[in-house]
């Protein structure tokens, strides 16, 4: 086992990974920017180095200065988080290289599947369905308009690299694909260094739905149930929730069963989450991998009951999962709430500064998983979530009361939170009977 590992990340999911290695008696090594001193995770973690100024280039994605705090502070391991250099196949191969475990999966594996026109190869190598598309990378315009003819239009414009819906285009017909494709290419090229594109049938308003897997490195491979993440404001998701509501039982069953083979085949190990659309007949497609442990993991964790972070490690370090996939029952309904510093009436602007007082919801059901507190600055560098409200109850419908509630309850002075437009979601009939798409925000709420 690990005596010591170091969490290349910030916030929530620093304090997350502090909190499962105290419980496993490792020791953990916070970095942090010159901006995030006063962060909790710096305070809770065993040693803490700074590795440099405010902007994420020169901090928290500076992979030399990284491995300079993991050598100084004598680490076994390093785990990544989410976003930042999570999903970088370089910094993995650093890490081993240079003594460290990774805590995910191989540099190859996440090399191959960080490139989802790779991915999307191997998921139908694996007979897991994608959409209708191109073969390969679009290389010319004559190729892209005779892929576009063969599957109709309207067609997806997706870049092969990153994600955040940076480098993907809708176009509705043959005059606006040639000038979309160049603004992908453009887009995505500046935002991922690869300007590399694909095409795919575009499925109008789909259901995003994603499977939690995990695997070790003795052959097991498990899925931690579905998680729709369908309530999204321009490919950003807003709201989680597990198990997937009004997803017939056959295709629940078909999209796990279907995430396993795509991570069997890929020869994965540690945690991923193997994302799909589902359209209105329920006729599921894959998306892409994420390899990597995502912000709405707890979902899959209280449906479940299995430590995600814990089992990480664990795999990490060579270990064989405690479980096998007939020993997990997926009991209860659990809905997670990204609580963001930005306001919603300003079409959800940024909204850093000094949180001047701040109240944490609890009581039962309510899980808070948070680094802010009162008196702490947001600082306007980094990613403007503050919080995840996670509520775990037997129903649906309890687990929607108890978010109601819990987001009632929560207070913070100073800044400005996306808690009310939370609790307008939830109130809504659409979402109330599950009817709600990758298109509703911003169809349904948006002016």
């Amino acid at each position: 086992m690990f005596q010591k590992i170091l969490i290349a990340n910030r916030g929530e999911i620093a304090l997350r990974v502090i909190r499962a290695c105290r419980e496993l008696g490792i020791k953990s090594v916070a970095v942090y920017s010159e901006a995030d001193a006063d962060s909790m995770h710096v305070a809770l973690a065993d040693e803490a180095y700074c590795v440099g100024s405010a902007r994420s280039a020169d901090s928290y994605l500076k992979i030399d200065q990284i491995i300079a705090a993991a050598e100084v502070a004598d680490v076994d391991a390093i785990h990544p988080g989410y976003g930042f250099l999570a999903e970088n196949a370089h910094f993995n191969e650093v890490c081993r290289a240079s003594g460290f475990e990774f805590i995910g999966p191989s540099p190859s594996a996440m090399e191959k599947l960080g490139d989802k026109n790779t991915a999307r190869s191997m998921a139908i190598a694996s007979e897991v369905p994608v959409v209708p598309g191109s073969d390969g990378l679009i290389e010319s315009d004559e190729i892209a308009t005779s892929v576009a003819k063969e599957i109709g239009y309207p067609v997806l414009i997706k870049a092969t690299a990153g994600g955040g819906g940076k480098g993907m285009r809708v176009a509705p017909d043959e005059e606006t694909l040639l000038t979309a494709l160049s603004q992908a290419r453009t887009e995505a090229e500046a935002a991922f260094g690869n300007g590399g594109v694909y095409l795919e049938k575009y499925v109008g308003n789909p259901r995003h739905i994603e499977v939690q897997v995990i695997a070790d490195h003795h052959g097991n491979v498990c899925h931690l149930f579905e998680r729709d993440c369908s309530v999204q404001r321009r490919h950003q998701k807003l709201i989680e929730e597990a198990p997937s509501p009004n997803l017939p039982e056959d295709q629940r069953v078909a999209i796990c069963d279907a995430a396993v083979r795509m991570i069997r085949g890929a020869a994965y190990t540690n945690s991923g989450t193997v994302k799909f659309i589902v359209d209105e007949n329920n006729d599921f497609y894959f998306i892409e991998v994420n390899a990597r442990i995502q912000v709405e993991h707890p979902v899959s964790e209280m449906v479940s009951g299995v430590d995600l972070i814990k089992s990480q490690i664990l795999v990490a370090a060579g270990e064989p999962l405690s479980f096998k996939q007939e020993d997990l029952v997926c009991t209860g309904h659990a809905i997670e709430c990204r609580i963001n510093a930005e306001d919603p009436s300003k079409g959800f602007r940024p909204n850093p500064g000094m949180i001047k007082k701040f109240f944490a919801p609890g009581g039962i059901g309510v899980r808070f998983d948070s680094h802010v507190y009162g008196g702490y600055s947001v600082p306007p560098y980094y990613d403007s979530m503050i919080a995840k409200l996670i509520v775990y109850r037997p129903t649906r419908e309890e687990a929607i009361s108890t978010m109601r509630r819990a987001l009632k309850e929560m207070q913070v002075e100073g800044i400005e939170t996306t808690a009310a437009f939370h609790d307008m979601v939830l109130q809504h009939k659409d979402f109330i009977e599950g009817q709600h798409d990758t298109k509703w925000v911003e169809r349904e709420l948006m002016d």
